[in-house]
């Protein structure tokens, strides 16, 4: 007698059951990136304006049957309602629902104590989500949770939110979130340094900001295609001291210092491929004297 045949996992075994706590623009482009892949997913709101705008997107809200039957809790809301917020659904959700939340400074702690057997994690979009209806495909996310079931579970949203991952000690968030603020709201501000900058040239704000645009936006071309040194242009990466003494002669007072810093930064980017004499001359005039 020939073996039964295996049965296949079902939908529901490999997309168990999930409910977004929190309808704001994060919340509401998971929801839709998971429900366009026929996860089972719900929406739970706490106030009627969120409720509203769940609605009006087509997404659906999350019953009381619907948050005891959750697998995965994710908490798409403010970093400081994310403790308040786990509080209160461990109260009234099964032990077998894990709590994720998607705070990239926030320790798994704020999710409360690892007791009872309930999973914890971390689930935080690198993307900057300005609209429910955002696509999160092509960013990455950080992972972290010391469950392997629900690590594989996370792993699997992202993977068809068509995001990449990358996991994240615990013992390192702080470095994590630091270099991802680095990389947009610090690019927001460097922006912001700019534009000062050509405003001492007599150029307006507006006009100083629709010209740098494109300029940044070919900086990232030519670090998505040759990389951190090889995207690296200007008068460092030249050696041209005379240019770099121009510009710090030039600029406002308050954005000098942090042209120097960044300059140093690529000075040390550049690696060999600066003569000597022309990386000693910049050393010496990016050193702050005093």
């Amino acid at each position: 007698m020939s073996p039964a045949p295996r049965r296949r996992a079902g939908p529901s075994s490999r997309r168990p059951p999930v409910v977004i706590v929190g309808m704001g623009r994060l919340g509401g482009a998971l929801a839709l990136a998971l429900q366009a892949k026929r996860w089972p997913v719900r929406v739970h709101s706490r106030t009627d304006a969120g409720r509203q705008r769940a609605e009006a997107l087509g997404l659906k809200p999350a019953t009381p049957a619907d948050l005891k039957r959750a697998r995965v809790v994710l908490l798409c809301v403010p970093d400081a309602s994310v403790p308040p917020v786990a509080q209160a659904l461990s109260t009234t959700l099964p032990r077998t629902a894990a709590l994720v939340h998607t705070a990239g400074a926030l320790s798994l702690d704020a999710l409360g104590p690892a007791r009872g057997g309930r999973s914890r994690g971390s689930f935080h979009p690198l993307c900057a989500v300005s609209s429910p209806r955002d696509s999160l495909a092509g960013s990455t996310v950080a992972v972290s949770t010391r469950s392997p079931a629900l690590r594989d579970v996370l792993r699997r949203i992202a993977v068809d939110a068509g995001m990449r991952i990358i996991e994240v000690p615990e013992a390192h968030r702080a470095a994590y979130h630091a270099g991802a603020v680095l990389s947009a709201g610090g690019l927001v501000a460097l922006a912001d340094a700019a534009v000062s900058a050509l405003g001492a040239a007599g150029i307006r704000p507006e006009d100083a900001l629709a010209a740098l645009l494109p300029l940044m936006q070919s900086a990232i071309r030519g670090l998505e295609s040759r990389g951190l040194a090889g995207g690296l242009t200007g008068p460092i990466v030249r050696g041209d001291a005379g240019v770099v003494a121009a510009h710090l002669e030039a600029l406002p007072a308050e954005v000098a210092p942090l042209y120097r810093l960044l300059s140093r930064r690529a000075l040390r980017l550049a690696g060999d491929r600066l003569e000597p004499a022309a990386r000693t001359a910049l050393e010496r005039l990016l050193t702050p004297s005093g």
